[in-house]
């Protein structure tokens, strides 16, 4: 399957300095990349364990045929360098808790009208999970699948935390580690694209969401889940310490 080639000069050259990157600093174990539809408006949803998975993500959908844009917070924008790499490759900017939230989800709808992937983390930040485990999900990913009615694509990643940990600064390249993505075959939401945008349907596509993203991740562990998924609007103390 060829890689993806995409319109913006930026997004490519980009690519061509961060993909040796990711090569140099990982063994690759992927499957699944049949499922990402090679034209068309879609949407790609993957758990979130380390910054680093970013790259991953958009590294194994890049190499799947398709130019992902990210919905990444909006502070990111600010850091030199960095902001300027996400507008230059058309990275959608998610304004938490103000009255700019609304905007990713609109301007998401337009990049899927358009024909573009779009790619969400739908817990919204890494997860709190003790063990790594997708925790309960945001409905960002739902609003915009019911919004656009675009496929769906889950995707599981693992094993890039452990070259940078979750909150952590420092990478450990050495020794190269593998990293596992698998992608599944499109969530269906096709009976709840008739009924009212109420919270229990918001909540409904969500969990699907979740569910999906981490059945593929038990597989790739070999580990079930916690029966309970975690959610941090119930827990007190949750967040772990830097570097966990």
């Amino acid at each position: 399957m060829p890689i993806a080639y995409p319109d913006s000069r930026a997004y490519r050259a980009v690519a061509a300095v961060v993909r040796p990157i990711l090569f140099a600093l990982s063994r690759r174990r992927w499957s699944g990349g049949e499922h990402i539809p090679q034209t068309g408006g879609c949407i790609a949803v993957a758990n979130h364990a380390t910054y680093l998975d970013a790259l991953t993500f958009a590294h194994f959908v890049y190499d799947h045929g398709r130019a992902p844009r990210i919905l990444a917070k909006s502070s990111l924008f600010k850091i030199p360098v960095v902001g300027a790499i996400l507008r230059a490759t058309g990275m959608i900017p998610v304004y938490r808790n103000s009255s700019d939230a609304s905007k990713a989800i609109d301007e998401a709808v337009v990049a899927i009208d358009e024909g573009r992937c779009v790619a969400i983390f739908p817990e919204g930040t890494l997860t709190r999970e003790p063990d790594l485990w997708p925790m309960a999900g945001k409905t960002g990913a739902a609003r915009l699948a019911l919004a656009t009615r675009a496929p769906v694509i889950p995707i599981a990643q693992w094993g890039a935390q452990a070259i940078l940990a979750r909150y952590g600064k420092l990478l450990k390249p050495f020794p190269r580690k593998t990293v596992t993505v698998h992608a599944g075959p499109p969530i269906d939401l096709s009976d709840l694209y008739d009924r009212p945008r109420d919270s229990a349907v918001l909540r409904e596509a969500t969990e699907r969401v979740m569910a999906a993203i981490t059945t593929l991740l038990e597989e790739i562990r070999g580990a079930s889940a916690p029966a309970e998924r975690f959610d941090v609007r119930k827990s007190s103390g949750a967040t772990p310490k830097e570097g966990s």
